[in-house]
């Protein structure tokens, strides 16, 4: 997995994980106000990265060789580990293998596991799996749209077709299908770190099934909302504000 470092001589550590449907550059407004007090780390995900034709196959796999792929390189404890929307999956899912330790988990809008009979996970799976496959071919307008209700420029909607153009089907159907149906503990879960569950005030809704399971399975876990916001904005439209919510973290001024 290829991971991109800024502020490399920095001695604190931040993992930033993009989401679904974008690559590393996702967080390329929020480096420069951080690369000079961390040490920024951040993988294009398998699937999403565009030098590649690696295919995204699991949370759980890509959580994996996240974390064995730091941990050869002798990072054994990051400051955070931050993720929004898919990415907020496998910052939990990091959580729970415990690999990587982490002083903050910050989940922006994470996706947790359904809590649902199996044969409604795959009508889901393949409702959005069609979705997805839509934009594939031509309509990524109305899944961006679908997603959040942001309007977006021209130019960030050629950068999505890009990023349909370069994603399998295969990378599509498994991102969708993994991210609501990952493995998890089902018991009470607490980790040696700090967990965070950020959303924007405009996904609420969107997110309520996300905010049951995380204060069901995981009640210590800190939950903040942004107003103004919707899915995904924060390192886009709002990177200082993101700069500035995880550098109180990481200095303990949660």
């Amino acid at each position: 997995m290829r991971i991109y470092e800024y502020g490399s001589e920095n001695p604190e550590c931040i993992l930033l994980i993009h989401p679904s449907l974008v690559t590393y550059d996702y967080f390329e407004r929020v480096v420069p106000l951080l690369e000079k007090q961390y040490h920024l780390l951040i993988p294009a995900l398998p699937g999403y990265d565009l030098l590649d034709g690696s295919e995204f196959v699991s949370v759980e796999r890509t959580a994996s060789e996240l974390a064995e792929d730091l941990l050869t390189q002798g990072i054994r404890e990051v400051k955070a580990i931050y993720g929004c929307s898919m990415g907020g999956s496998i910052a939990l899912r990091m959580a729970a293998d415990g690999k990587l330790k982490a002083r903050n988990y910050v989940m922006d809008g994470g996706i947790t596991p359904y809590q649902l009979p199996w044969i409604l996970t795959r009508f889901i799976a393949l409702r959005d799996f069609a979705m997805m496959a839509l934009g594939k071919i031509g309509g990524e307008k109305a899944v961006v749209k679908a997603f959040s209700s942001t309007s977006y420029s021209e130019e960030d909607l050629k950068y999505v077709a890009d990023i349909f153009r370069h994603c399998t089907y295969k990378t599509l159907w498994n991102t969708f299908d993994s991210c609501n149906n990952y493995q998890m503990p089902k018991k009470i879960m607490r980790f040696s770190g700090k967990v965070h569950y950020w959303y924007a005030e405009k996904e609420r809704k969107a997110r309520d099934w996300d905010l049951k399971y995380m204060k069901k399975f995981v009640p210590d876990t800190v939950f903040r909302s942004f107003e103004g916001m919707d899915h995904g904005d924060m390192a886009l439209f709002y990177p200082e504000r993101m700069a500035r919510e995880l550098s109180r973290l990481c200095e303990g001024n949660s």
